[in-house]
């Protein structure tokens, strides 16, 4: 038994409490509270030294496998220009077999002083290694020469393959990374895990709703995930990225999509985030609906009678439209109470399709970090969407509505911070959608936990719930919204242990503690 003193501790509960006292006994949490009963005077004591404590942090939509992949390799968000994307290359192919791909992530033509993206010409005069760079909205791809002659005639017949430019889009780009994946070996899949894992941990996450299913033969890397899943110390909700129903059945997981198989559009960095009306800087495109609603809604009443939670991602006005009318199909086909499907992303929503979404009782994982993206910046946007940008990301809207919204970060591409999401969220580009401090807190805390049905053991300081905390250096609703960035993560706590890392933990260790399920919940 511990007693935890000295620090402002925040519920987070729908009505949330401040308190100064937290004891944990075997993991959870048997009382909070200003005043310290008598029988805990004799447990051991930690006093937090005026510090914050809040509920441990979510994310509702990564994919981690891919985070943890490009978290130890060659990560291009910064560069500032081509010659020093060719330096970041040079030094990443140093430790790399001759001939082994090497795989990159972030590249963009809004932070390089080219202010284009690079082409395989360009990748050419960096490096004669197979190289392929992946676009920072994770939606298309650049290879050099080299990479592109490893790639099978079959992907680069595909109409999203561009020979002159090296770029691969659609299909062509999700066949071309699965291509790539396929030769990484076990122990280097366990050992990112690892290390993502870590990460997150410094970041005070403990539950992570991630979609998988791209990348392996047999959607192995699924299998991997179940497996990492019992001995990693998070927990991850895992969503398989598919259509195929029985997949998910066979594997008994209950939630299906995500991304790439259940994404209904692009994204607007590609401008084939699928619209209404046409981008406002090219009255040609309306960008690109994957699928017709016909099978859309076939995938989504099957899955709904499965008893799935289901998450698709959308993102343009036109694909919300979509996703919209495909669960109000499922659900008048077959009603359920308490179903929680999940819209991701769920960028340009307007009145009408937040009423949609609100009497359809949905919920929405968003990425507040979009709107402060280095990498797609409101300037950019305005330009291609016009006075609909009004509507982008309409927080305060969505909450009002009654809408279950909660936060994260679509890792890779944000890196996982929830401080960086809280602060975005309270300090929206349009004031009128900027939300209060603890509404954004609970976005990535007892929300997060709602959206996964572990709202009776996780995301808020409760007695009888898991002792999972984080300890903050600031505390976040008595500082002003736009210094929510400087607050500093201290410390995580998992069921009352200090969380100190897996450094010299070994893939051995990891695939043991999954078989004994060391971390269940």
């Amino acid at each position: 038994m511990r007693v935890f003193k000295n620090a402002d501790f925040i519920s987070c509960e729908d009505e949330n409490r401040v308190f100064q006292y937290l004891v944990e006994n075997d993991g959870k949490i048997v009382y909070t509270g200003s005043q310290l009963p008598g029988e805990f005077a004799r447990a051991e004591s930690i006093d937090l030294q005026h510090q914050c404590v809040v509920p441990a942090f979510g994310d509702t939509h990564m994919h981690f496998a891919s985070f943890a992949y490009f978290n130890a390799g060659l990560d291009c968000r910064d560069v500032q220009d081509f010659e020093a994307l060719r330096e970041l290359i040079f030094r990443r192919i140093a430790n790399e077999k001759k001939g082994r791909v090497v795989l990159g992530f972030g590249c963009c033509a809004h932070t390089v002083k080219e202010g284009r993206l690079p082409d395989r010409h360009d990748l050419d005069k960096m490096t004669d290694q197979p190289l392929m760079i992946v676009k920072y909205d994770g939606h298309a791809a650049v290879g050099n020469t080299a990479l592109i002659k490893t790639m099978p005639a079959s992907i680069l017949s595909e109409p999203g393959f561009d020979k002159e430019s090296g770029w691969f889009y659609l299909n062509a780009f999700y066949r071309a990374v699965n291509q790539i994946t396929q030769s990484v070996s076990l122990p280097t899949l366990f050992k990112n895990l690892i290390a993502g894992s870590d990460y997150l941990a410094r970041r005070g996450i403990s539950l992570v709703h991630t979609a998988e299913g791209v990348g392996f033969p047999l959607d192995m890397d699924v299998d991997f995930m179940r497996l990492a899943n019992r001995g990693l110390p998070q927990k991850f909700q895992i969503f398989f990225q598919t259509m195929m129903v029985k997949k998910a059945m066979k594997r008994k997981l209950s939630c299906i999509g995500g991304c790439f198989a259940t994404a209904l559009d692009g994204c607007f960095g590609s401008e084939d985030a699928a619209l209404k009306h046409p981008y406002s800087n090219n009255s040609a495109n309306s960008g690109t609906l994957f699928y017709s609603q016909t099978e859309v809604n076939d995938f989504v009443r099957e899955a709904n009678r499965a008893g799935l939670q289901i998450a698709v991602h959308a993102i343009g006005d036109a694909a919300i439209g979509q996703a919209l009318t495909a669960y109000e199909a499922a659900l008048n086909d077959f009603p359920r109470d308490d179903h929680r499907h999940i819209m991701i992303h769920a960028d340009l929503m307007d009145a009408e399709s937040i009423q949609r979404a609100s009497e359809l009782k949905l919920c929405i994982a968003l990425q507040a970090p979009f709107l402060h993206w280095r990498q797609e910046p409101v300037e950019y946007l305005s330009r291609i969407l016009g006075d609909r940008i009004k509507d982008l990301i309409p927080l305060r809207s969505l909450l009002e509505s009654g809408l279950t919204v909660a936060g994260g970060s679509d890792a890779p591409c944000t890196l996982p911070d929830p401080i960086a999401g809280i602060h975005a969220a309270c300090n929206h580009p349009n004031p009128d959608e900027s939300v209060c401090a603890l509404d954004a807190l609970r976005m990535h805390t007892s929300v997060c936990a709602k959206l996964s049905f572990d709202e009776k053991s996780r995301g808020t300081l409760t007695n009888g719930k898991r002792a999972d905390f984080v300890v903050l250096d600031q505390n976040p609703l008595l500082m002003p919204a736009e210094a929510l960035n400087t607050i500093k993560v201290q410390t995580l706590y998992l069921k009352g242990e200090k969380y100190s890392g897996q450094e010299n933990r070994s893939i051995a260790g990891l695939l043991l503690d999954s078989f004994t399920n060391r971390y269940a919940s």
